[in-house]
């Protein structure tokens, strides 16, 4: 991906400190993130600040990650000329180009990129805050390069900056429980045609893992079935049953597009 090095020198060292006095860190398997070439990091998505919490975990590893921005944070004349520097990649999900960001994010982990790449696309609207099903990106870029994706839960972003508010609480300081855990074993779909129930199953795997490990952060056992944000859409729309029209075919068009632009 084209960068700038210096330009990310310069945010971290203006990043770092910051967050080192704003918040108190529990982190743990840092050495499950590979020093060196292309790589997924795939973590559960709680809060707008969660990137930064990430951002931090991922560095003090020895990265410097990538991550897919909303396209819109990039007309932004300042910060999106920090993203353009620093290699972030833009998604278009406005628009039948959305694929796009996928070849970029291709490029960029075949180019040796650490690439932050969040399957569920949005933060939990899970009512307890564990994962939801996620989207076909993350698989796609794995199964289509061979990088292996390194599950991330994290735990405390929310209580930092809860979803849906937009007022942040920095103190008291608040603690940041990350853990990374080993790849994710994706062997079993090598070889196999990247279609719809490949990329669903792999999915499902790289979640279970995240859920697994945000399990463990929270000393809880996490949910056998996990949200289906989309599913419980519906069902609040009276469709639970696919009794509405054209039920059947939204359901295939959504997983079409996770398929092709996730």
């Amino acid at each position: 991906m084209e960068h700038s090095p210096l330009w990310r020198t310069i945010v971290v060292g203006i990043l770092r400190p910051l967050l080192f006095n704003l918040l108190k860190r529990d982190w743990k398997g840092q050495e499950n993130v590979p020093r060196d070439g292309g790589v997924i990091i795939a973590p559960n998505h709680l809060s707008e600040s969660d990137p930064l919490v990430l951002a931090h975990f991922i560095n003090r590893a020895g990265r410097f990650p990538v991550y897919l921005a909303k396209a819109s944070v990039f007309k932004s004349k300042v910060v999106g000329h920090i993203l353009r520097r620093t290699g972030q990649i833009p998604v278009y999900r406005d628009r039948t180009d959305a694929g796009l960001a996928l070849r970029d994010a291709e490029k960029g982990v075949r180019g040796g990129e650490c690439l932050i790449f969040y399957p569920e696309g949005t933060c939990t609207r899970d009512p307890d805050l564990w994962p939801m099903t996620g989207k076909t990106g993350a698989a796609r870029v794995a199964l289509a390069t061979g990088v292996p994706v390194v599950p991330v839960a994290h735990w405390g972003a929310h209580e930092l900056w809860r979803y849906g508010t937009k007022k942040i609480r920095p103190f008291p300081r608040k603690t940041m429980h990350v853990i990374a855990g080993p790849p994710v074993d994706l062997s079993k779909y090598e070889g196999k045609p990247l279609d719809a129930e490949t990329l669903t199953a792999a999915t499902a795997d790289i979640m279970r893992a995240i859920a697994d490990l945000l399990g463990e952060l929270r000393g809880e056992k996490p949910p056998e079935k996990l949200y289906d944000h989309h599913e419980a859409s519906r069902a609040a729309r009276g469709g639970k049953d696919g009794n509405d029209k054209g039920g059947n075919d939204k359901d295939g068009n959504d997983k079409d597009k996770e398929a092709k632009a996730s």
